[in-house]
């Protein structure tokens, strides 16, 4: 008997970054600047925003000083910029371990990176201008889960919403056959392909 039945085998990854969008999240450090964190571990449900978000970088640190941020989320022409952010912290001194793995300190990420800083509406972290899709937000709680100490769970909640005007469909809807998020597949860098089809819940 013929089966469509898939072979599968069973692997050990050493990461599991199964494709989702990089979000370049904008933080207030103690001095008043902004630093840029690169993080590819969020989700939406409404106005609720759940990020992951490693201790050993300055994210955590300074939401949990300033409890604001800004979701700055790059296209996939912006991937080269993103990526001069990987080896940076706005970590002073920088952990042994991240020190060991190439990272290197850095104050000013907006330059470092070619991006350019932009005031916010309603919180004080920057934006980050050459992101189509910018989402400011006030962290709502941060725990660390019991399986593991090294990163935080970050839940926030967006308070504004700020898009490029020609990914906008109409007054209050972002159009998905103009926008395509940067992802992050399993370390790797990808745009989205052609659309298969839509959701009966789009109204667009």
């Amino acid at each position: 008997m013929k089966t469509n039945a898939l072979a599968h085998k069973s692997i050990q990854p050493k990461i599991l970054y199964y494709g989702t969008p990089v979000v370049l999240l904008t933080t207030k450090n103690e001095d008043g600047s902004t630093n840029i964190s690169p993080i590819s571990s969020s989700w939406a449900l409404g106005d609720c925003i759940v990020m992951g978000i490693g201790y050993s970088g300055k994210a955590v640190e300074n939401l949990r000083q300033h409890p604001e941020c800004v979701l700055n989320l790059p296209d996939p022409s912006l991937w080269k910029q993103v990526e001069l952010l990987a080896p940076l912290t706005g970590k002073d001194p920088v952990p042994s371990y991240k020190e060991q793995m190439g990272f290197r300190y850095e104050k000013d990420k907006f330059a470092a990176a070619g991006f350019t800083p932009m005031p916010s509406a309603t919180v004080e972290p920057k934006r980050i201008l050459e992101c189509p899709l910018q989402i400011e937000a006030k962290v709502v709680n941060i725990r660390t889960p019991e399986h593991s100490p090294d990163f935080a769970i970050v839940e926030v909640k967006a308070v504004k919403v700020h898009a490029s005007e020609d990914i906008v469909l109409g007054e209050n809807y972002i159009d998905p056959a103009s926008w395509s998020p940067l992802i992050y597949n399993f370390r790797h860098y990808f745009g989205l392909g052609a659309q298969m089809g839509k959701s009966y819940r789009s109204e667009t």
